[in-house]
């Protein structure tokens, strides 16, 4: 039975992973693939902590370049993040002939374009099934099971931290910090958590999958990112009063030939499925003009789930090999494609929840929708709650869809007001999430 042998670059959380399932499931992968998937060299700096696996089974290097150089290695796994080295391993690795599998989200969000360009040019195969959403088959639907469409939205769940941190402040009322001192000795986050909190991170991957819907690179600067540093057990508390889980979503729409791309935390209905993905959960709706909606939902990080899909890469290019060709690539470079732009913050149009923090006295509320009527914006809903610790006055208020530069403009107004305390929350809301 013929072998296909292969390098691994970075043996980390990910790289054990898929360690692991090439040797548990070796009978099964071998039986699928008609050959056998061979780990013919491993390089990582630390070659002495202990993975729970027998690594004394491997060779084993800490020169990268050992793996990238061996002749007999035909495809190259980068598991090592960030941007450099590895962007220069995989560049050296392509223009070497070797295929390539990469888990590296950040690489691929800011420098895939010149991957994928290389990768072309050297008819090389690339596989980052592992980059979004871990063990959920969501890049590989995309380029396969859903391209006949026209994808024109992207609802998405795409951090775990972030919406472990969010579901506990949810279900036990906690403060922001409390869950994330929580969720990093469960090691759901990491020590240094900036980039899962921050939105960061859910930005990579979106600027992934906007890549394969319209091929070309969406750099994550262009895609207006928000975190959930801010949201409130009062947010969160009033938001299911009203029927409304708070969820750190990816959006892509395309309307009317615009294209709108964000990421921040939103107001979505209770009765949508999404509001019920909890935990450490991923879930992402796509809509396409031909099969309608879709959703897929399943472990987005993690060991064995990330690994799971960088060896089902792994697989798919040993197939193309043994068929004495590469796979058929998107045609992400066809000439004369007119650079797309997406919709800027201030044209955003949608609804908004705004949390004032007012003193308690007569005319306060008259003041704050005095402004919002100057700007043509109108209210849905107004309550208002007993007075909080630091003497304000909350007051809560969901406001029709508006124009975000008008919004803008209010609230900017109305926290100069001599009357409020402290700055306003404003967070979106997308109701046409139940489908």
């Amino acid at each position: 039975m013929e072998k296909i042998k292969i390098g691994i670059i970075g043996l980390g959380t990910v790289g054990t992973g898929v360690v692991k399932i090439l040797h548990q499931n070796q009978e099964i992968i071998r039986n699928r693939l008609g050959a056998t998937i061979e780990i013919a060299k491993i390089a990582d700096l630390d070659l002495t902590s202990d993975r729970g696996i027998p690594l004394n089974h491997f060779p084993l290097t800490q020169n990268a370049w050992e793996v990238i150089e061996d002749p007999e290695i035909l495809i190259v796994v980068e598991l090592m993040g960030g941007e450099e080295p590895a962007a220069s391993f995989l560049l050296k690795a392509i223009q070497q002939g070797k295929h390539v599998v990469t888990a590296n989200k950040a690489l691929l969000s800011t420098r895939g374009a010149e991957i994928f360009q290389a990768a072309y040019k050297h008819k090389v195969d690339i596989g980052f099934e592992g980059s979004v959403c871990g063990g959920i088959p969501l890049i590989r639907s995309i380029k396969e099971g859903l391209a006949a469409n026209k994808i024109t939205a992207i609802f998405g769940i795409l951090n775990g931290t972030a919406n472990y941190i969010l579901t506990r402040m949810t279900e036990e009322g906690k403060e922001f910090d409390e869950v994330l001192a929580e969720a990093k000795n469960l090691g759901y986050a990491e020590s240094e958590p900036s980039l899962d909190i921050n939105g960061t991170d859910t930005t990579h991957k979106l600027s992934i999958l906007l890549f394969l819907i319209y091929g070309q690179e969406i750099h994550p600067e262009e895609i207006y990112t928000e975190g959930i540093t801010q949201i409130h057990p009062l947010d969160i508390e009033f938001a299911k009063e009203l029927g409304y889980r708070i969820k750190l979503l990816a959006i892509f729409k395309e309307e009317d030939g615009e294209i709108e791309a964000r990421v921040h935390p939103t107001l979505i209905p209770g009765a949508s499925i999404l509001s019920h993905v909890n935990g450490v959960n991923n879930a992402v709706f796509i809509r396409g003009n031909a099969v309608g909606s879709t959703l897929f939902y399943g472990q987005g990080a993690g060991m064995m789930p990330t690994g799971s899909a960088v060896v089902s890469d792994l697989m798919e290019i040993s197939r193309n090999i043994l068929k004495g060709k590469p796979g058929v690539l998107l045609p992400f470079f066809q000439k004369g494609k007119s650079r797309i732009k997406l919709k800027p913050k201030d044209k955003f149009f949608t609804r908004y929840y705004l949390r004032f923090s007012a003193q308690d006295r007569p005319g306060v509320l008259s003041q704050i929708s005095g402004i919002l009527a100057k700007y043509n914006i109108s209210i849905s809903s107004v309550v208002q709650k007993d007075k909080q610790g630091d003497g304000g006055v909350p007051i809560f208020m969901l406001i029709h869809k508006s124009q975000e530069e008008s919004v803008d403009k209010a609230i900017k107004e109305i926290d100069a007001l001599p009357v409020t305390v402290n700055n306003t929350v404003l967070i979106r809301i997308e109701d046409h999430l139940v489908e």
